[in-house]
């Protein structure tokens, strides 16, 4: 193979686009380059992820000893979003990661959620029903033991700076050539696409294929080829956060809190040399000061010296993801948000298919078409789960909420889902028999709706036996599962000594 692919951007999603092409066609002949500018770091905020990250270090066979205590890095098995929907007496739930035990349950919780649409005094709140909700309410790490018969999913929490670093060393070491130097300019041939660009060090970098992971900026897709960028400010009102950081706490947990605050929510992300904080919200309803002081009072930092750091940001995506040779990967593609931590698991799918498709067609733009119309409504299906968060809340502290609640720039598919839900129909059939009309699965959204308590009124008190939480016995046989999970603590303790 004679492939050339040069990567302009590195940060995570840059390194990890070089990791997964050296992995698949590295040892085939392709070469893989990727151009850095030295002068842009990485905001480390602290990040987190879903487990489509555990696959990717399952692809490449890195063992979580070998990079989590690089990375500052902890176990993730849960979100728990804090204040969304006070209306319905639902102060805070938590939306854990599927496990493949989580099949012996996930029928009880469904069952649950269809009773309590009913009417039905059942309990429904999801981190009851799924592994990874009592291992978060246990601060328990997800890892089983060699006898424990089921497959743990989980995701991670981690200094993204570090985890670059750490994935520029493990590509170089694979033959990535890295290079350092800023783009100044972009030289395409006379059918368009690119042949090559010049960098501040005077070098010439040519290749077959580009790709884009300059970030916002997209110095290729949108500053080269010109693809226009399709905004969703009409239904995600986001676009600035304040972040401050906090000292690692005593007890770490293992899940992402997302607490709503008057004008967004506010992150809290554990690591273990410290705890990232940010607060997500929007221009249009908050000052930029407003927002900082108000971050500042929820952390207890009103008198602290710590300097926040200011972001900006702007959601949508990309009319086409692969334009011509180049392929945009990471923030040069487009963001949604940060809510659900989707941002590196579009990264990961993005370059799985580009490979998919790119090999597909012979390594010619053969499939292109094909591959964007997939991406473009992936993302497309992300965002309505991340609208719908902002759609179903029951606040009622800011306009800021208001207006969510009441913004009805909702697509199909959402309104396809959030009808049946709320016609009490089998939201869990149509789902399956229509999968196109949603990026996450039935669970997810039993997760959402049910947290939000998304019910009608009760009904008088009805029979126990409606109640499948208590009918099969959920409490023991996820307290029996639990026992097999060390404390999180120690779990990070004892891979800092398999580490070293």
């Amino acid at each position: 193979m004679s492939l050339r692919i040069a990567i302009i951007g590195g940060g995570t999603a840059g390194w990890i686009t070089a990791n997964l092409l050296a992995h698949r066609w590295g040892g085939r002949g392709a070469q893989i380059t990727l151009v850095e500018a030295p002068d842009i770091a990485t905001i480390g905020v602290g990040e987190g992820s879903t487990p489509a990250l555990k696959r990717f270090f399952e692809v490449l066979r890195l063992a979580e000893a070998d990079w989590m205590p690089a990375c500052c890095a902890t176990y993730k098995t849960s979100i728990r979003f804090s204040g969304w929907s006070p209306a319905s007496g639902v102060a805070q739930y938590s939306h854990p990661f599927l496990t493949q035990l989580d099949l012996h349950t996930e029928e009880a919780f469904t069952l649950n959620c269809a009773n309590r649409r009913l009417g039905l005094d059942v309990p429904t709140a999801p981190g009851d029903f799924l592994l990874g909700g009592v291992l978060a309410a246990r601060g328990l790490a997800p890892l089983a033991p060699d006898h424990f018969p089921f497959r743990m999913e989980y995701g991670y929490h981690f200094d993204a700076a570090l985890l670059g670093q750490f994935l520029r060393d493990h590509a170089v070491a694979r033959a990535v050539v890295h290079r350092e130097g800023r783009v100044l300019e972009t030289i395409r041939d006379q059918g368009g696409a690119i042949a090559a660009v010049m960098t501040d060090r005077a070098e010439r970098i040519e290749a077959d294929y580009f790709v884009d992971c300059s970030g916002f900026a997209a110095l290729l897709m949108r500053g080269a080829l010109d693809v226009p960028f399709l905004s969703f400010r009409g239904n995600l009102f986001n676009d600035a956060a304040v972040v401050l950081p906090t000292p690692a706490a005593s007890a770490i947990p293992v899940e992402t809190t997302a607490t709503a605050l008057s004008h967004g929510w506010a992150w809290s992300i554990p690591l273990t040399n410290r705890t990232g904080n940010g607060y997500v919200y929007s221009s249009d309803f908050l000052s930029t000061d407003a927002a900082e002081q108000e971050l500042r009072n929820a952390l207890g930092l009103l008198d602290s010296p710590v300097e926040a750091r200011h972001l900006s940001f702007r959601t949508g995506q990309l009319a086409r993801h692969w334009e011509h040779n180049c392929l945009a990967v990471g923030l040069a593609q487009g963001f949604i948000e940060p809510l659900e931590a989707t941002a590196l698991h579009l990264v990961l799918n993005t370059v799985d298919l580009f490979m998919d498709h790119l090999e597909r067609g012979g390594f010619t733009p053969q499939h292109r078409d094909a591959f964007n119309a997939v991406i473009t409504d992936r993302v497309e299906r992300v965002r309505d789960y991340i609208v719908a968060h902002y759609k179903l809340n029951t606040r009622d502290d800011s306009d800021y909420w208001r207006a969510n609640r009441d913004n009805d720039d909702l697509s199909d598919p959402l309104l396809r889902i959030l009808d049946t839900w709320f016609r009490r129909g089998d939201l869990a059939g149509l789902l399956a028999q229509q999968p196109e009309l949603s990026h996450f699965s039935s669970a997810s959204w039993h997760c959402l709706l049910a947290g939000y308590g998304a019910f009608p009124p009760l009904a008088p008190a009805q029979r126990e036996d409606v109640d499948f939480y208590l009918s099969r016995d959920l409490a023991r046989f996820l307290d029996g599962c639990s026992l097999n999970f060390p404390p999180h603590g120690d779990a990070l303790a004892q891979m800092k000594k398999v580490a070293a």
